[in-house]
């Protein structure tokens, strides 16, 4: 397995998630969005795992200015919009080669192992 855990330190379901990957030994790259967003093909990758791009983003993010931004942006401004300001997105999210989630999913999690 190749876990990768995208999030902020200050998220507390990322903190849950890193601690499930923990408590079972399995290890994982931990990416603080904050610090260091998505590449374009990462983002990209994580698009085509979970469906679209309104999957990642979060509704309740405390950026309404910009996540009203992107909401009205077409597809093709969206993306790099996005990019540009991680703190839209949704945490955790968690790659596992091709595939991710989005959010903290233990469920999903356990049939990886």
């Amino acid at each position: 397995m190749n876990i990768q855990i995208f999030g902020t330190k200050k998220s507390q379901d990322t903190k849950k998630a890193e601690r499930f990957f923990k408590e079972r030994g399995i290890r994982f790259q931990s990416v603080d969005t904050a610090v260091k967003g998505l590449s374009k093909r990462e983002l990209e990758s994580v698009i085509k795992a979970v469906g679209s791009l309104d999957d990642l983003i979060d509704d309740k993010c405390r950026d309404q200015d910009t996540y009203l931004l992107i909401k009205y942006l077409s597809d093709a401004d969206r993306l790099g919009k996005v990019l540009e300001n991680p703190q839209v997105l949704r945490q955790p999210i968690v790659r596992n080669g091709q595939q991710a989630t989005v959010g903290y999913q233990p469920e999903v999690w356990k049939k990886w192992e």
